[in-house]
Parts: C-alpha cells; sequence; structure tokens
C-alpha cells in the first residue's frame, strides 16, 4: 500500500497546485468554454480554486489511511474518502459555475 500512498500523494500535490494557481488568477487553466459568461475573472478564479480544494484533499486522506494497513475495511475507507473528496469537489464547481457563468457550458 504504500506505492499507492507514493500516488495518491503525488495526484494530491498535482490538484493543489492546480488550485492555487486558479485561485491566484491563473484562470487560462480552466477551460474557455466553462468561463464564456464570466464577468468577474478574479472572483470566479478564487471560488473555482477554493472548489478543486476537496479534490486535492481526497487523495491525501486516501493515502494516509491506505497505510494504515491492507484491511477490507481500511480499503473501503481509503476509497470512501477520495470519493467524498471528489463528490464535494464536483457540487462546489457546479455551484461555482451556476454562480459566476450561468450554467456549467
Amino acid at each position: 500500500m504504500i506505492a499507492y500512498s507514493i500516488i495518491m500523494f503525488a495526484i494530491s500535490i498535482l490538484f493543489l497546485v492546480i488550485s492555487i494557481a486558479i485561485y491566484r488568477g491563473n484562470t487560462n487553466l480552466i477551460h474557455s468554454y466553462h468561463q464564456s459568461n464570466v464577468s468577474d475573472k478574479e472572483g470566479y478564479g478564487r471560488a473555482f480554486g477554493k472548489a478543486l480544494l476537496p479534490l486535492a484533499v481526497g487523495p491525501f486522506i486516501s493515502g494516509v489511511i491506505s497505510l494504515l494497513g491492507e484491511d477490507d475495511v481500511i480499503i473501503l475507507s481509503s476509497m470512501g474518502a477520495m470519493l467524498l473528496g471528489l463528490v464535494i469537489s464536483l457540487v462546489m464547481i457546479f455551484v461555482v459555475q451556476k454562480k459566476y457563468n450561468g450554467g456549467m457550458f
């Protein structure tokens, strides 16, 4: 499970770096059709960056949990943590898109 943890930590760092870059105003990392109706680019970037944070935290927590062992409960807990982070992030991104762009596309 150490290899899995290392992979999850690397993915977490990648999403964290992307989240911070978008939060600081680099909205070019978001596809142009997702921001076609956005007038407040700074607010949109900050909100979108915050919405990506659970996507970075989920794999990190999953990697930490997987270090506890290879028991079925631990594996399911690890996957559950990653899935929870993904779902929270997707809901937050949908809310941000609805608020700033009027919809997903």
